[in-house]
């Protein structure tokens, strides 16, 4: 099913209880339209404006336009979302950026998709349509990130830093927010990953934002963090690895610095570096305390998976009409 295109029968969301949710900071001039263009799309769905310590009329402009108005003090698209999952009940979640920049009419695709494949989490791909969509830092950023994912987590999206997904109730559920800001999308795409959850992509039209609207997003600072967000959850996700890799360097540098001591040591029989000795030793005693650290911490983690996992089969996943959950 191509983006944008109506479903078959234009019944299959309706079948379902499905929620749009919209996190928003500072839109009075674009959340109107958001709220429009979900309310045609999907008339059947209530849709939750979440007001993230808004300093203009992002609230009320909400409101008039139909929508169903909260707050949440803490700042930070993070703590937003977090909110949404804990306070929402519906069978299937639309979160959508509150900007104008995703495309409405794609929603009943990516909803489609989710249902007929059994899928837990679909990812808007964005396409621009505008040569201001996508500023390049972005763009770029975009990419190494994604490689970046890919290498430490393995491959499933092209566009990991999208905010315009669809989920099922037990993604929603059993998800724990941890990130407070925009690191959001990356932690939704590892935590996929890493369960092996069934998840997908649908390419969708991107646009540039209104005149006048400003994005929230610094290509550095916000690009630094989402980086830094993936190398915590590569720590905390793959400790082996991430440990044991270290321990590897440590045990390298040792023996480097310990063949001349030994080399010496057996044609003089005399130790005369022994300041280098006493590093090298130190060095391989990390080395054996990192690889250490590393399987305690693979095995606590793998009791954190199981954990997750349970909690995620705990929960059915939206089906399609005639078909058992």
């Amino acid at each position: 099913m191509s983006s944008g295109e109506p479903l078959a029968d234009g019944m299959t969301a309706n079948r379902h209880d499905v929620a749009v949710l919209v996190p928003c900071h500072n839109e009075e001039r674009t959340i109107a339209k958001v709220v429009a263009d979900f309310r045609t799309t999907l008339p059947a769905a209530p849709i939750y404006v979440y007001d993230n310590n808004s300093t203009d009329h992002t609230a009320e402009a909400a409101r008039q336009a139909g929508a169903a108005v909260r707050r949440e003090t803490r700042q930070g698209k993070g703590y937003v979302v977090r909110r949404m999952f804990s306070d929402i009940e519906a069978d299937i979640y639309v979160l959508v950026d509150g900007d104008a920049t995703y495309d409405a009419l794609s929603a009943p695709a990516m909803i489609a998709k989710l249902i007929e494949e059994r899928l837990d989490m679909v990812v808007a791909s964005r396409l621009d349509r505008e040569a201001a969509a996508y500023r390049r830092g972005h763009r770029v950023g975009n990419r190494l990130l994604a490689g970046l994912v890919t290498r430490m987590f393995g491959s499933a999206f092209t566009d990991i830093l999208s905010g315009y997904r669809v989920f099922s109730r037990r993604f929603v559920k059993s998800f724990p927010v941890l990130s407070g800001g925009f690191e959001i999308e990356t932690e939704l795409t590892v935590h996929a990953l890493e369960l092996e959850l069934p998840v997908g992509e649908l390419a969708t039209p991107y646009y540039s934002r209104p005149s006048g609207s400003d994005s929230k997003l610094s290509t550095s600072h916000d690009g630094f963090r989402i980086l830094w967000t993936i190398l915590k959850l590569y720590r905390t996700e793959r400790p082996l690895t991430f440990f044991g890799s270290a321990g590897l360097m440590l045990a390298v540098t040792s023996i480097v610095l310990a063949i001349p001591i030994f080399t010496t040591y057996l044609q003089e029989g005399l130790v005369p570096r022994l300041p280098t000795a006493i590093l090298s030793t130190g060095l391989m005693l990390l080395a054996f305390l990192f690889v250490a650290v590393g399987l305690i911490l693979d095995t606590v983690t793998r009791g954190r998976r199981e954990t997750k996992r349970i909690a995620y089969l705990a929960l059915r996943a939206p089906a399609e009409e005639g078909h058992p959950t």
